[in-house]
């Protein structure tokens, strides 16, 4: 084995270690005063008993899959080995930001009353943590078990394993979130007329340890498995082209190692400048990612593959990354256009807020569709993909590994904020002066834009991912000396595209009913907590905070087993009821699909809630107002949008292509043709 492939555990190993020294400088900071810790704790309790239920759950399901891919693989020891290491590794990522973030947000609070750069550089620095334990965790492991299996093949267990929590974390997660959130909002803001956050309203420490298990966990779980299974498409498609470069398999490998170098460095770069801009401030992290990591893939591929072709195609994933990221904020920041037609339609009512807001979320489709479509041809056509098709699908492989090489930085801003929105919660709850409250809210009113360009990002790199999948399937179960046919003269294909096309809408509906009947009993319980505990609104008494907790709790765990069923069984009877060519069809549909749906659903579910902070800044009345209400309404339809089923179908999208990878070999001489 190539020393130099030692480089990409090497770069893991040196990620953690600066997680773990950011972990030390936030968790020196001071806590606060005795209510905001006791806050805090409650939050903690909540997050980690969630997060410790959902996972001897999710074991149950490991443990089962395990032992049926031991059984019916070649190779099915090793599978299995790497599958179960792929689950544990993106636990451990998840509650590595979990226990970070959890802590940080009351130091974070207490930071607020020195200023807005002092907190500033608390609550990235938390979000920094879960960054860079999440790649760091994912490329130490992906590159571990190839360095000791020494077949890219037996690696696919890993990024199986990671997709696996992968989905149940953003459904799980999700479902908690928003129900706590929903259920939150349209008592405590509409019905009692009482702010957010308010400690009067009983679900407000479950939607507070929402903001952890739905965007930290479940962001972190999810962009930890895409991180792995896009790097590892482009490794198993770079051992089709091994004999034309040599260093195919390593090239993707060194591409992440030098990211998160950059990654690294430019983390020391995100600090406020005088203008006070916080949103500018994090972007100087994400150019410096982007740029310093440019820098290092062209010394790579000049030393690797002989071909600077090659770095025209990473050049290219930098590229759709940084538009996606741009494209992304225009449809969700207050600033522009989308947003401030759905604040303006909320004067004349909820209905008319809703129909803006989903208008906004199709069209918001357009340009990111048309960004991937480009990236995909440019990344081809650049490498020669007209003149041998295989490397042209190697550099689209090798964009979309180049667009996730700056995960750690992007994951660092997704984390900052759920930490500034509990920041702002426990300033509330503990009743800080309204200056600390204002450093907070500037704070957290950029945390709701960073979480949906983090959502945009995802969703983009995971279509390219799982194209990169989709051509690596083709290849194992195609005949030999030929290709695959999915013609549409073969209904088994047309039957496959209506089955992968229908998938999404199918997953949406079950995670959207999850969330809606959790959160009808959220409102059923502050609605009789505050008729049945006298003194509640008066501030006398206190809310009984464990029950809210223990309903979404429960829901959450509950529900998220049929998705999780459908993800995991329909691929696995689509290729053994109907063949190899019905999946390839499935596959296709779903990737479609679900790209289509998730981009309406992220955008459309962050431009609807930002919709309700451009009203509440003091715009069409302000809080309190009609338009502030009707506003609520269509944030409770956009929050599941944005934070459960959005998301969650880009898991999916990569839980279904790893299925059909892992088991090609079942599906061959399957089927009705």
């Amino acid at each position: 084995m190539d020393v130099l492939y030692y480089l990409a555990p090497l770069a893991g190993l040196v990620s953690l270690i600066f997680a773990g020294f950011f972990a030390r400088s936030v968790l020196k900071e001071g806590t606060g005063s005795k209510e905001m810790q006791a806050i805090s704790a409650a939050i903690q309790e909540g997050a980690m008993a969630y997060l410790n239920r959902q996972y001897k759950t999710i074991a149950v399901v490991a443990i089962i899959l395990a032992v049926l891919i031991y059984a019916l693989l070649p190779d099915g020891d090793k599978i299995a080995i790497g599958f179960l290491v792929g689950a544990i590794s993106s636990a451990i990522a998840g509650y590595i930001g979990m226990n970070v973030s959890v802590r940080a947000n009351v130091r974070t609070a207490h930071a607020a009353s020195s200023g807005l750069q002092k907190a500033m550089h608390v609550a990235f620095r938390g979000g920094a943590v879960t960054g860079l334990a999440v790649v760091g965790l994912a490329l130490l492991g992906t590159s571990g078990f190839y360095i000791l299996y020494g077949d890219v093949d037996l690696v696919v267990g890993f990024g199986f394993g990671a997709s696996l929590i992968s989905l149940f974390a953003r459904v799980g997660g999700g479902i908690f979130t928003k129900a706590a959130d929903v259920g939150a909002d349209l008592v405590g803001k509409i019905e009692a007329g009482i702010p957010e956050d308010d400690p009067r309203n009983a679900a407000v420490i479950a939607d507070n340890v929402g903001d952890n298990v739905g965007d930290c966990a479940g962001m972190g779980a999810d962009l930890f498995e895409t991180y792995v299974v896009t790097v590892l498409a482009s490794m198993l498609l770079g051992s089709i082209i091994i004999d034309k470069y040599p260093n195919a398999i390593l090239y993707p490998l060194l591409l992440g190692a030098s990211a998160i170098i950059a990654s690294v460095i430019s983390v020391f770069f995100v600090k406020i400048g005088s203008d006070g801009k916080i949103m500018k401030a994090l972007y100087k992290g994400v150019a410096g990612s982007a740029i310093i990591s440019l820098v290092f893939f062209y010394f790579i591929t000049d030393s690797l593959m002989n071909d600077m072709r090659i770095y025209l195609a990473a050049v290219v994933g930098i590229v759709i990354m940084v538009l996606m990221v741009v494209i992304t904020e225009y449809y969700t920041s207050t600033k522009f256009r989308p947003v401030k037609i759905i604040a303006e339609a909320s004067k004349t009512g909820a209905g008319t807020n809703v129909i803006s807001g989903l208008a906004i979320g199709f069209e918001s489709t357009a340009l990111p569709v048309i960004t991937i479509v480009l990236g995909i041809l440019a990344s081809y056509f650049v490498v020669g993909g007209m003149a041998d098709p295989e490397v042209g699908l190697y550099g689209i492989a090798v964009a979309a590994a180049a667009m996730l090489s700056t995960t750690g930085m992007i994951v660092a801003l997704d984390s900052y904020g759920p930490i500034t929105d509990n920041a702002g919660g426990i300033a509330e709850m503990a009743g800080m002066p309204s200056s600390v409250r204002k450093v907070t809210d500037a704070l957290d009113a950029v945390g709701n834009t960073t979480k949906a360009v983090t959502k945009g990002y995802a969703i983009g790199s995971a279509a390219l991912g799982a194209l990169a999948l989709f051509a690596d399937y083709k290849h194992k179960v195609s005949p030999v000396g030929a290709s695959l046919n999915l013609s549409l003269d073969q209904p088994v294909v047309l039957v496959g595209l209506f089955i992968g096309g229908l998938l999404p809408f199918l997953f949406t509906a079950v995670t959207m009913q999850a969330v809606g009947k959790a959160a009808i009993k959220i409102v059923d319980e502050v609605r009789r907590q505050f008729r049945e505990i006298p003194g509640i609104m008066e501030g006398t008494a206190k809310p009984e905070y464990g029950k809210c907790v223990d309903i979404v709790t429960a829901a959450a765990i509950r529900e998220m087993a049929i998705p999780g069923f459908l993800a995991i069984v329909v691929p696995l009877a689509v290729g053994l009821l109907l063949g190899p060519s019905a999946l390839g069809g499935l596959l296709i549909g779903l990737i479609v699909a679900g790209l289509l749906l998730a981009l309406t659903m992220d955008n459309g579910g962050g431009a609807w809630d930002n919709a309700k902070k451009y009203i509440e800044d003091g715009n069409y009345g302000g809080k309190g107002s009609d338009a502030h209400k009707a506003a609520i309404v269509g944030d409770t339809v956009g929050d599941p949008f944005k934070d459960t089923s959005g998301p969650a179908l880009n898991a999916l999208i990569k839980v279904v292509n790893m299925i059909a990878i892992l088991f090609s070999t079942l599906f061959i001489g399957k089927g009705l043709l």
